[in-house]
């Protein structure tokens, strides 16, 4: 049976869906018929494969507790091996309903009341909200936007902010939602040798790791023996297959001490087994959803040239930064001279688009936004036609 669902310019409407990136404008306190392209999932139709099994387990009428059996590892750790060359074990593996979870989990199991925990901003941010929402506090080693255009990071201040600090924790974004940096080699090692120096345990968000256009992306706990001992590697299908509501990632802990810590937390929150649809949507994506995933990537690398080509010709005073992974395009507004709110104003009510605000990922954020470029390429156009438009106002 070939892959059915590979036209990615055919625009699906998804309003009364439930979507909460098409139907809680309002609630959000957004106008009604604004375009969105915020919230990190894709307009398009997943595998073929997957609905498929989606609808032959629905068929089957019982839904009653649910677990995994070999197959499910074994098609995680082929995936795993063939796009990064990853030999993960299945002892290393535990199931939660989402990455932004097991950070909260990971909070929790390694480090205490008031403890700093360190993130590199402008970052996703549900990092800051788990740490803060869990009585911690959010240390920074800000990121530095170089004259190359692409970020970079300051190491002298990620080993000053540990020692100062007195850092156990670091969340590490890679590759790095909203800047679209793909890591180095040399980034990661470097990094990762500070934080065995000074015993930082490591959870890295590898949620995008299948969205990578310049370079390989590499696993951090994959890098050597003893980044393995301190890592906590997140993984999920989610991006990759558009599977987000299905709340399910792979979190691979090789430490069986960190792994037990972890575990306890997730007891301790009453978490057991996961829905059964995303364990059967999860096998289905990493076994049979190559040649979706192949076609797919090309059309959001054609989507990211597209969006850089028509930055550079059309938009005054905007700077895409360079991108190297991920479908979210972090874009410049600085050089417009607008004010960070003059901006918000002219995005939300001139151009009729809801994109995510630089700012809530954190100060350094202040005048940019972040835009989701996984749409057709008709509805792209039209969002950086509106922008267009609304800062020539």
């Amino acid at each position: 049976m070939a892959e059915r669902n590979l036209d990615f310019d055919k625009v699906i409407d998804r309003r009364g869906t439930r979507s909460l990136k098409y139907d809680f404008a309002k609630r959000r306190g957004m106008p009604e018929d604004v375009l969105p392209l915020w919230v990190a999932d894709m307009d398009f139709k997943t595998s073929s494969y997957i609905e498929d099994a989606l609808i032959e387990r629905a068929k089957h009428g019982i839904f009653g507790y649910s677990e995994v059996q070999t197959p499910y590892f074994e098609a995680i750790r082929a995936w795993m091996k063939k796009h990064h060359d990853w030999e993960v074990q299945e002892k290393w593996l535990v199931k939660t309903p989402g990455v932004v979870f097991a950070l909260a989990m990971a909070v929790k199991a390694y480090t205490k009341p008031g403890d700093g925990v360190l993130i590199q901003s402008p970052v996703y941010y549900p990092f800051s909200g788990v740490i803060e929402d869990n009585g911690r506090k959010v240390v920074s080693n800000t990121l530095v936007l170089g004259e190359d255009n692409r970020y970079h990071i300051d190491f002298d201040d990620f080993e000053k902010k540990i020692t100062e600090k007195k850092i156990k924790l670091f969340f590490l974004c890679s590759p790095h939602n909203p800047v679209g940096r793909v890591w180095t080699r040399e980034e990661l090692t470097k990094l990762g040798d500070i934080c065995v120096k000074h015993h930082v345990i490591v959870v890295s968000d590898e949620i995008h790791q299948d969205f990578v256009f310049q370079r390989k992306h590499l696993v951090f706990a994959n890098l050597k023996k003893e980044y393995e001992d301190i890592s906590i590697v997140c993984t999920s299908p989610s991006k990759t297959f558009n599977l987000a509501s299905l709340m399910m990632s792979n979190i691979f802990i090789p430490n069986r001490d960190l792994k037990h810590k972890f575990r306890k937390e997730l007891d301790a929150a009453g978490t057991s087994q996961l829905g059964v649809m995303g364990l059967v949507a999860c096998e289905a994506a990493y076994s049979k959803g190559e040649e979706w995933y192949q076609a797919m990537l090309s059309y959001v690398a054609d989507n990211i040239a597209f969006t850089k080509r028509y930055v550079e010709k059309n938009l005054q005073g905007v700077r895409m930064a360079e991108h190297e992974g991920t479908y979210l395009v972090w874009l410049d507004f600085r050089g417009t001279g607008l004010s960070t709110e003059e901006l918000e104003r002219r995005m939300v009510y001139g151009a009729k688009l809801w994109l995510d605000s630089g700012k809530i990922f954190g100060e350094s954020g202040s005048g940019f936004q972040r835009i989701n470029v996984a749409c057709p390429r008709s509805v792209l156009s039209e969002a950086l036609d509106r922008i267009k438009k609304a800062i020539q106002e």
